[in-house]
């Protein structure tokens, strides 16, 4: 069988050995090079190229269906849970918790949720929907697992490393938040980017108020293809006389779009976490969706003031 193998940057180190065992097997195996970013980033057109029978996606669980043969390998990551003694004292006033973690730790919150249930606490984990397929999990653009319980908890604990998950579930949630870092042996209360990511947010907005013409990204990644959405934004935006076109690409390149000096600011229908964690990557402001409408309100809002001067 002719094998394409796909593995996110954390475990491109172990691409030569799974590709050596896999021909041992009588298999043609090829590895994908190309960065990935997640399982909604399917390296289906190499495959396709390459006339690969299928494609092996490590490090994720499945995302969306595609019209192609992808076999999804997850990868389980066994961390010490002894961090957890030290997160009882962040937790103290809180007596029900809602306990979130990545797919590479979602085979340890049985574990997890039995050491917090012996020290007191009610656990409450949510139910998956959109692109998470497992209770508790979180992705970087789907933190449904969060949000759905928001209000049934007194704070939120994410077990995991690093912060572009915690961080996409507290700007979706209004509970106080703890990050337990298992490998960092770190504990950290981050309540304090909501206020931050906020404010960013508003002065996107505030600095493309006098925008007249919107670059809307595009990609052409297999799970975060929004066409529909690109189109109805540009519809949106020429519906009050602006300017606006698409621009699609696979991976946008920041270095590309400022040289599109024609755009006052840009608009993301791609990755969502691009508009929140991109935006010091690019001089124009780069909006979301919502951002872009909050835009447009303003705009019609001081247009509005000035007729009447």
């Amino acid at each position: 069988m002719r094998l394409l193998l796909q593995f996110p940057e954390g475990l491109k180190q172990q691409a030569l050995a799974y590709a050596k065992s896999l021909e041992k097997d009588g298999n043609e195996v090829s590895v994908s090079a190309s960065p990935t970013f997640g399982a909604c980033d399917l390296a289906i057109d190499e495959a396709r190229s390459i006339n690969a029978d299928k494609l092996i996606h490590f490090g994720h669980a499945e995302f969306h269906r595609v019209d192609f043969n992808v076999e999804y390998v997850e990868y389980n990551v066994d961390a010490p849970l002894g961090i957890l003694a030290e997160s009882l004292d962040a937790i103290l006033d809180y007596g029900t918790i809602g306990l979130v973690t990545t797919i590479q730790h979602i085979h340890q919150i049985d574990a997890i949720t039995e050491f917090y249930e012996r020290n007191g606490k009610k656990v409450v984990i949510g139910k998956p929907y959109g692109f998470a397929k497992k209770p508790g999990q979180i992705l970087g653009c789907d933190v449904g697992s969060a949000a759905s319980i928001d209000r049934d908890v007194d704070a939120f604990v994410y077990f995991g490393g690093g912060m572009f998950h915690p961080l996409g579930a507290l700007l979706s949630t209004t509970k106080p938040f703890i990050v337990v870092e298992p490998f960092a042996n770190k504990v950290e209360v981050i309540d304090r980017y909501r206020k931050l990511y906020a404010g960013r947010s508003r002065g996107k907005v505030m600095k493309a108020v006098d925008a007249k013409s919107f670059g809307i990204l595009l990609t052409t990644k297999n799970g975060q293809h929004n066409e529909a959405l690109a189109r109805i934004l540009k519809a949106r935006i020429e519906q009050d006389g602006l300017t606006a076109c698409v621009l699609t690409s696979n991976t946008f390149d920041f270095v590309s779009l400022e040289n599109m000096r024609e755009f006052d600011a840009f608009v993301n229908t791609a990755c969502p976490r691009i508009a929140i964690d991109d935006t010091d990557r690019i001089s124009k402001p780069l909006l979301s969706a919502n951002e872009l409408m909050e835009v447009l309100r303003m705009k019609k809002e001081l247009a509005e003031i000035r007729a009447k001067r």
